[in-house]
């Protein structure tokens, strides 16, 4: 330890570096190019697993959308081409028959999949927007912010067909006075007034978010569009230990034998899992980790190695060096600890270059992707992964720096003064 702090050794350190300057940057060069590639694969695939945790974040990661189509098979006396309509009461049956359901609610819309949208009026400003009819249980699949004082749809609004509404932020800004409280006030949608009980914060990430969606109890939407219990699509969540892609199989074939439909049928009753698109991305960026953990470790080995035996280069042409100060009266550990040191020395300079110019390049990464449409948000690498790559250097360091010290010290100084 006492050898660490003497200025000597150093001095030694830094001539041996600025004598083969050349020979000294291609050694470090392994090591550097190993650590920046860890940090830069690492922080990149952690940069993409935040964007889509970020981009999905207001709904479930084990969701799904489940919707109907026509039969592309004859089945049961039915012709081809039979339109399937999913009912209210097929929730009962899913929850009875698919038990990795944590969570599912039928939802009705106006405004989308080629449906003209509510129109809604206050005084004489009006505007046409999508109104969802929904149940509370939807915010279990995707929670809505609502801002404060105000609220979502409740059981109570189910059960007495309350017309009531929550409506988005343009549509409060188009619909209402800049210093006007929404809550508590009355909109009109197509001529039925709704008393407005929340203003829900768009925050995106679902399919169909937009932020002037207007949303009204289910039962009450009925109502006002005549639907009965027809149902456009289930929104479903499976339980976080539920495998998602079985937990689809066995819904929509619940639904084949409920509407009668060929068994074979892929098309009558279609899905949009986000469950196993997550999965994709997650295990896609899994093992870009892993790669580049294999890839830095296998670099970082190999440049340490290309230390060890430049180092051993050193020592045979410091020979003479060496056995003067063994005559002198250097200890056969002080010989082994100044090798060791140099070794220590450039395996952590290479590997602390290494990770300042990985996070660099992870920060020009956050900035040029961070906050646009594509999925990518604050790329970094855990500190204690870049402290566990750090001291996995000075290991390295110290074993291969074993090498080249032990054979500097079976030097024998006789032999060494005889070297020209």
């Amino acid at each position: 330890m006492r050898q660490l702090f003497d200025g000597d050794t150093w001095r030694e350190i830094f001539q041996s570096i600025r004598k083969n300057k050349l020979r000294t940057f291609l050694t470090m060069l392994g090591v550097f190019i190993g650590i920046y590639i860890y940090i830069g694969l690492s922080g990149a695939s952690k940069g993409l697993d935040n964007g889509f945790e970020k981009e999905f974040e207001t709904i479930a990661r084990n969701s799904m959308f489940v919707f109907s189509n026509r039969t592309s098979k004859p089945y049961a006396g039915f012709k081809t081409g039979r339109p399937i309509q999913l009912k209210l009461q097929d929730v009962k049956v899913l929850r009875q028959q698919v038990p990795e359901i944590m969570a599912i609610a039928p939802r009705n819309v106006k405004g989308i999949f080629g449906s003209e949208p509510g129109l809604v009026k206050r005084g004489i400003r009006s505007g046409s927007y999508s109104v969802f009819g929904d149940f509370p249980e939807f915010t279990k699949i995707a929670p809505k912010s609502i801002y404060d004082g105000g609220r979502f749809i409740n059981e109570a609004d189910i059960e007495q067909e309350r017309k009531v509404c929550v409506i988005g932020e343009r549509t409060q800004k188009e619909l209402f006075k800049e210093d006007e409280d929404p809550i508590g006030g009355y909109v009109s949608i197509e001529d039925v007034n709704f008393q407005v009980v929340g203003v829900h914060e768009f925050a995106g990430g679902g399919p169909f978010d937009n932020d002037s969606d207007i949303f009204i109890p289910f039962t009450t939407f009925r109502k006002l569009y005549n639907t009965g219990d027809n149902v456009s699509w289930f929104t479903i969540a499976a339980y976080d230990d539920a495998d998602v892609i079985q937990a689809e199989k066995d819904i929509k074939a619940t639904l084949r034998r409920i509407h009668k439909v060929d068994p074979t049928d892929e098309k009558a009753i279609g899905a949009f899992n986000l469950g196993e698109i997550f999965k994709k991305i997650f295990g896609f960026s899994n093992g870009l980790t892993f790669l580049s953990l294999i890839v830095g470790v296998a670099t970082i080995i190999a440049g340490v190695i290309g230390i060890g035996n430049i180092l051993l280069i050193s020592v045979k042409e410091r020979t003479k060096e060496l056995g003067v100060r063994r005559a002198l009266g250097a200890t056969p550990a002080e010989v082994r600890n100044q090798i060791i040191i140099e070794a220590l020395v450039l395996t952590l300079l290479a590997g602390i270059i290494g990770i300042i110019c990985g996070a660099f390049t992870l920060w020009g990464l956050g900035a040029a992707f961070g906050g646009g449409d594509f999925p990518y948000t604050n790329p970094t690498v855990p500190i204690p992964y870049v402290l566990m790559s750090l001291f996995l250097m000075v290991v390295l360091g110290i074993l291969i720096g074993l090498i080249p010290a032990q054979r500097a010290v079976s030097i024998k100084p006789i032999d060494a003064l005889r070297e020209e």
